[in-house]
């Protein structure tokens, strides 16, 4: 087995790299891993990368290619890159070599607010199958250029994937993730910001849900637990303070990590998305909704539904993605109603979505 050091060995730049590979020292690079070692691997200059990344120094990265070579394992891992990484948002694209020749073998998606909504971004949109190797090094090549991005792998003429970007082009860094607990390889790192060529760029696009609720009030954040005492809901929603209105993306749901910021330093991954529903008599309407990746549903102050739909909640493949899956019947009364999800995260996406098929006699106010 091999024995990971702790210490990133500091290498002189030798006349045997290429003009365009960054050398994998620590003038170049900060380190934030477990453990790592520099060393010749497979005929090439590596980093060995446990349950990190690694981060180039003063990037200043918008547009441009950025390609690096990794030496898969067949084990749930998920080598690659970030890219206009500012504080706690970036866009991203990472293999899943556990999952070759799949259709969700790799994933493009933003990290908005330290989340990355992969039950938001998800399908032929973000993903595409690949049968990978694990006897050589893969080649990754990301070009960005201002609100698109392309990937090729393996040096392909066309595009893999073309996807459009999640964030406003903004300057940020470059980041190189490794392996989870086992490690992984990462060679031939690469940055050119004058590369910025697409290539028949053609993304493809997802039909969105009609009729859905356009936008949610968002509260501010409080402990999950909280929501296991009834008698103290009324209180618990009392005390809220509202944040804001997040508005449906994809076509498919709200991603409150819009709005909020789950991993603050503070106790908390709950928050209340709220809609105002005005009803022109007493009546019954169906409201199908999904979320992620827990939910409590509060009409009028009362619970009515309690539901998990996290990843691997109902099988060991089950990714969480967001749909209109679930729904409840809501006993409107006349008049002003208030319903509120009160929706917990972990991680994947912070997701909130609904409608209802009838609309008859109902308002709602967003």
């Amino acid at each position: 087995m091999k024995k990971i050091i702790t210490l990133f060995t500091l290498i002189i730049t030798a006349p045997s790299f290429s003009q365009n590979i960054i050398p994998l020292d620590t003038v170049h690079w900060n380190v934030r891993a477990q453990s790592f070692v520099v060393e010749k691997y497979k005929g090439k200059e590596a980093v060995y990368i446990q349950g990190g990344s690694i981060i180039l120094k003063d990037a200043a990265f918008l547009n441009g290619t950025i390609e690096f070579d990794v030496y898969l394992k067949e084990e749930q891992a998920f080598p690659g890159v970030e890219f206009r990484t500012v504080e706690a948002n970036s866009e991203m694209f990472f293999l899943r070599p556990h999952l070759s020749g799949k259709a969700d073998a790799n994933q493009a998606a933003p990290r908005v607010n330290g989340v990355t909504p992969f039950q938001l971004n998800f399908g032929p949109k973000y993903s595409f199958p690949y049968n990978y190797k694990y006897d050589d090094w893969t080649h990754v090549k990301v070009v960005v250029n201002n609100d698109k991005a392309q990937v090729f792998l393996d040096y392909a003429d066309t595009a893999n994937l073309s996807w459009n970007l999640s964030h406003k082009p903004i300057v940020g860094g470059v980041t190189i993730r490794g392996g989870r607990f086992t490690g992984m390889h990462v060679a031939d790192i690469k940055v050119d910001k004058n590369a910025t060529t697409l290539v028949n760029f053609n993304p493809v696009e997802r039909e969105p849900i009609e009729g859905l609720v356009p936008q949610w009030e968002i509260s501010d954040m409080f402990e999950e637990k909280l929501l296991n005492s009834p008698s103290s809901l009324n209180e618990l929603i009392k005390n809220r303070n509202w944040q804001g209105k997040v508005k449906v993306e994809e076509g498919t749901a709200a991603n409150i990590s819009r709005i909020q910021l789950l991993r603050n330093g503070k106790p908390g991954n709950t928050v209340f998305a709220k809609i105002v529903i005005n009803s022109n008599k007493d009546q019954l309407k169906l409201f199908e909704f999904g979320y992620s990746d827990r939910v409590v549903a509060v009409l009028n102050g009362n619970p009515i539904y309690r539901g998990t739909n996290r990843w691997r909640s109902r099988d060991y493949r089950y990714l969480g993605t967001v749909g209109l899956f679930d729904g409840i019947y809501l006993n409107l009364k006349k008049g002003k109603n208030e319903l509120l999800m009160a929706v917990s995260e972990d991680f994947g996406g912070w997701l909130i979505t609904g409608k209802f098929k009838n609309k008859d006699g109902i308002k709602i106010d967003y």
